[in-house]
């Protein structure tokens, strides 16, 4: 079976600087989170707050999952971190 995102909760994280989200492998829980410079190289306008970060993350969430898909293709581990080099394609 593929990754895929069935939950669509996300959670800021100030203290770690990320969006936590979860994918699934057939029975496997996958998490991952996105670094907030990520998020700022997605949208520019993003600011610090949290309704700011959620709302960019839900405006480019296709491609944040696309890029989770794809770090997971890479490495089949449990637990990824994304970081602007893999939001911008060269990850």
């Amino acid at each position: 079976m593929a990754l895929n995102f069935p939950n669509p909760v996300r959670l800021f994280d100030p203290g770690r600087s990320c969006i936590s989200f979860w994918g699934s492998d057939a029975s496997l829980e996958i998490a991952f989170q996105i670094d907030i410079d990520a998020l700022r190289k997605l949208g520019a306008e993003t600011g610090d707050g949290e309704a700011q970060m959620l709302a960019t993350f839900d405006s480019h969430r296709d491609a944040i999952l696309k890029a989770a898909a794809t770090a997971y293709g890479r490495h089949k581990t449990s637990y990824h971190r994304l970081t602007a080099v893999d939001v911008s394609g060269r990850g």
